[in-house]
């Protein structure tokens, strides 16, 4: 069985050495920035380019999008947020307190998401109080995924630090 654990010393199953782990971290972050309020941002662009019936389409898919999201925000708003609260707190304590590498990872990624999450919120409640329309809505729309992008590459940035970090002290250079 010398073969098996030489294996596992070389792939290592720990998050932050973990192929999968980058790639999850990719993906999400390239999902996240593509979908502006659950509307693909291609749509925002093709509004700009084409106008006529493609820019009735983002008004319209952005309406329905923002109508659930603050329905959903009034009606069960502060349940998800305790949920969120508790599921966070307990991701930092197990992780940063407890030492657990796995739930430093997904606290990782689930922070900045949460952070994307207050965001959406917030511009859709801009989008719906100002009635916002043709060019305002494709500039609310393109300020919000930039800001995506922003909090995507610091939180890119802080797991890749800390991935480092981790697998230096506790890889075979350190502990």
């Amino acid at each position: 069985m010398d073969w098996y654990q030489t294996l596992f010393e070389l792939i290592d199953m720990r998050s932050f050495s973990n192929l999968w782990f980058w790639i999850v971290l990719a993906v999400t972050w390239s999902t996240a920035s593509h979908w502006v309020l659950g509307v693909p941002y291609d749509m925002v662009l093709r509004a700009r380019r084409q106008g006529a019936q493609a820019e009735v389409d983002l008004e319209d898919m952005v309406r329905i999008n923002v109508n659930r999201l603050l329905f959903i925000a009034q009606v069960s708003g502060l349940w998800i947020l305790g949920f969120a609260c508790f599921g966070l707190t307990m991701l930092v304590l197990l992780g940063f307190v407890y030492g657990m590498e796995f739930a430093q990872a997904v606290f990782l990624l689930a922070f900045p998401l949460s952070l994307i999450g207050a965001l959406s919120l917030s511009t859709a409640r801009l989008i719906q109080s100002e009635g916002a329309a043709g060019e305002r809505l494709r500039k609310r729309l393109t300020r919000h995924r930039l800001y995506t992008q922003i909090i995507g590459m610091v939180s890119i940035f802080v797991t890749a630090i800390w991935g480092m970090y981790q697998n230096v002290a506790l890889g075979p250079l350190g502990g």
